[in-house]
């Protein structure tokens, strides 16, 4: 099995070893050791909290740089929706996209188009016999990976359908070869301009048995001034935009569920709340419900890492752009609506080791269960992460995994001393 490449690293020169991070990783991915953060990358899900909430800027989001597309002769950018909300002002999509290609860009591909047919689609799918519902967004890479660390058993609600940034990668790549025929394929380069580092990880790994048809992820706050020196405003600019509201909702939470034209759908953003709603699904204690729409970050994907402005004003500046727009621009003819064409899906979920799972044993994972419960009710209770664990269950697991040492608790040292 071939390492997991993560886009969150951590500095360790800024780090003091605080606890922030460990107390809001949501897989528990972090110990403090020596006096600093380590991340174990086989529960890390690049979901960007640990960046969202160190003091002291130690955490880091590690995307491409935009000279890395100079190696293509053929350059697509494909913008998120979200970067749309990142300028005050912005009455026209345009200017942003017309942007684009005046620093450097041949092309420009809205992610928001492909937006809007993954949505037509997503409708067709849930029309589908057998499929198993509630049937939970594929969008977000965090919840894919979240699902297979601590819900294995709902892998099999998640929609085999890929995201729009990779629908509109494939569709990108067809239209340059067909508007360029002397352009070979090694010729195109396409560039996803990211809100967040779990697209960086996505790409950099594929997904299952697909590989990703994005050549590099470069972030909007990488992308953000640069961009804006070239948005000159009253001049001519190119008539590029291809979507409509549907395609720009994408960019915060509840813009994919909406889509779908059904009321039994539930959007969640925010990874506490994700977890709780996926608590709750595979508890059987939720509403029946035909979609879930769920986003690690909060407020959506304006609420990304990579981005630059708060993710509720960039949600506003976005509501407002959308007035003048039509519902898609990107509706399926009667022909395109009687399936799902094959490069709109994947075949495979990718498998993770469950975090929950001690041992490939049953006797050997109970043997370690009951130890663990034994050393925790030793143990103080308060959950101070004084240890370097973020909790007291968590310092148990360690000790009886063998990689923390069960006098490691200082309240329990003092109270026996």
């Amino acid at each position: 099995m071939n390492e997991y490449q993560h886009s969150v690293l951590l500095d360790v020169n800024k780090c003091t070893g605080c606890t922030t991070c460990l107390k809001h990783c949501p897989t528990e991915a972090i110990r403090i050791k020596n006096g600093h953060a380590v991340i174990n990358d086989s529960r890390c899900i690049d979901c960007g909290e640990c960046i969202r909430n160190c003091p002291h800027q130690a955490k880091k989001a590690v995307s491409s740089k935009l000279e890395s597309m100079e190696r293509f002769k053929y350059k697509i950018a494909l913008p998120a929706p979200t970067l749309y909300g990142q300028f005050d002002n912005l009455d026209d999509i345009d200017y942003v996209l017309d942007g684009l290609k005046k620093i450097g860009f041949d092309d420009v591909f809205e992610v928001s188009k492909a937006a809007e047919l993954v949505s037509a689609y997503t409708r067709l799918y849930l029309k589908t016999e057998g499929i198993k519902k509630p049937v939970i967004s594929s969008a977000c890479p965090v919840i894919v990976r979240l699902i297979g660390l601590r819900f294995p058993s709902l892998a099999g609600n998640i929609i085999h359908m890929l995201p729009p940034m990779e629908v509109a990668a494939s569709l990108a790549r067809q239209r340059a070869l067909k508007d360029h025929p002397e352009l070979k394929d090694e010729d195109i380069g396409v560039c996803f301009i990211s809100p967040c580092p779990a697209k960086v990880s996505y790409v950099k790994n594929g997904f299952a048995d697909y590989k990703s048809k994005v050549d590099e992820v470069v972030s909007i706050s990488d992308i953000y001034f640069r961009l804006i020196n070239e948005m000159s405003h009253g001049s001519d600019i190119e008539t590029l935009c291809d979507s409509g509201i549907i395609g720009i909702s994408w960019a915060g939470s509840g813009g994919e569920a909406s889509a779908i034209f059904n009321e039994k759908y539930l959007a969640a953003d925010g990874i506490e709340n994700v977890n709780r709603v996926l608590d709750q699904v595979e508890n059987g204690n939720i509403p029946q419900l035909e979609f879930i729409e769920l986003n690690a970050c909060p407020g959506g994907c304006v609420g990304g890492v990579m981005t630059m402005q708060n993710p509720f004003i960039a949600k506003a500046r976005l509501q407002a752009l959308r007035h003048g727009l039509p519902v898609s621009r990107n509706n399926l003819t009667k022909e395109e609506s009687q399936y799902i064409p094959e490069n709109y899906l994947f075949n495979e979920i990718p498998e993770y080791a469950p975090i929950s799972r001690l041992s490939d044993s049953i006797a050997e994972s109970m043997r370690m269960m009951a130890d663990i419960q034994n050393l925790r009710s030793s143990l103080p209770g308060i959950d101070c992460g004084a240890c370097g664990a973020p909790n007291c269950r968590a310092f148990a697991e360690d000790c009886i995994r063998g990689t923390a040492d069960a006098g490691g608790c200082p309240l329990k040292n003092r109270e026996e001393n």
